[in-house]
């Protein structure tokens, strides 16, 4: 399984000019990716109260885990708060009274930061892959395995990983190998 990153746009604020609280969207279930090479949905069986217990997830800025750790839900607990609703899941920290913290508040308060984001692994048959009669190749994300991190990030755009990269070859020989036969059959 290999490590994959989503972005997801206008899922993050700040709750006041004083406050030091940041809220995010991190994953938004049913709802169409950008176009990856195929379109994706995360279904809400995706994601479980289990899944953020068995998780060591770290909120960074724009996934740099060099930089230092905005917040942190180990097992369920500690400064990064997780939540499920029937929208996705959600996040909320009191931003460190650190440089990095200031600076993602400073982001956040000029608009530069509007958008979340989250590394997770599929679990193995996690995910079903199929075709549209249009030829578009779809991705629907039934079980994940681990959560990384939910990061606020300053770019918006989905993020293709080199396994998803190798399904949607598989998927378009697969259907090809099955247009060959079904040709067959009716000849």
């Amino acid at each position: 399984m290999e490590k994959e990153i989503r972005n997801i746009q206008n899922m993050i604020k700040r709750a006041g000019e004083e406050s030091r609280t940041v809220e995010g969207t991190a994953i938004v279930f049913n709802s169409d990716s950008v176009d990856m090479g195929f379109i994706e949905q995360i279904d809400p069986t995706a994601v479980t109260e289990e899944t953020i217990r068995s998780s060591d997830v770290f909120a960074y800025l724009d996934h740099n885990d060099n930089r230092g750790v905005l917040a942190r839900c180990k097992n369920g607990n500690g400064s990064l708060q997780l939540w499920l609703d029937e929208a996705g899941l959600h996040y909320r920290f009191e931003a460190p009274k650190t440089q990095l913290g200031d600076e993602l508040l400073s982001y956040l308060s000029r608009g530069e930061i509007t958008a979340s984001s989250f590394a997770f692994t599929v679990a193995k048959g996690g995910d079903i892959w199929s075709r549209d009669n249009d030829g578009t190749v779809r991705r629907k994300i039934t079980k994940i395995d681990r959560l990384f991190d939910v990061s606020p990030v300053f770019q918006p755009a989905y993020e293709t990983t080199s396994v998803a990269q190798r399904k949607v070859e598989e998927i378009n020989t697969i259907m090809e190998k099955l247009n060959a036969l079904s040709k067959k059959f009716e000849d």
